[in-house]
């Protein structure tokens, strides 16, 4: 199945996953091993990894091709908002060399959806 993965540079790493895991768990499948600093994601249509490391969270995604795209939004939306403050950025690279999808915060409420919205497509 197509990977992607994101290396997000943050002072917060294990901050973020966490709420990242718990956010995603009312919609989701998750769980975060706070010893192993490490969590799961399991949507319908493929599953995402969170690792905090020192400076970085380490955030993967695996999903049949034409999902991958959505997964990758779903993760990087949700873990960009959390992280405004800080101007978190999430770019992913995909292991088949296709270029992934990047996020950012825009600071421009009209372009950011409310928190809470879910995303295109099937609920995730």
């Amino acid at each position: 199945m197509p990977r992607s993965q994101a290396r997000v540079a943050t002072d917060r790493p294990h901050r973020y996953a966490r709420q990242l895991a718990a956010h995603l768990g009312r919609r989701v499948r998750t769980d975060w091993d706070e010893a192993a600093a490490e969590g799961h994601l399991v949507f319908p249509d493929g599953t995402g990894t969170l690792v905090a490391t020192e400076g970085a969270l380490l955030l993967t995604v695996e999903a049949p091709a034409d999902r991958l795209a959505r997964l990758e939004d779903v993760v990087g939306r949700h873990l960009v908002r959390f992280g405004a403050r800080d101007e978190l950025v999430v770019a992913w690279h995909r292991d088949t060399g296709e270029p992934g999808t990047s996020q950012r915060h825009t600071g421009d409420p009209a372009t950011e959806p409310p928190a809470g919205t879910p995303p295109a497509g099937p609920r995730a």
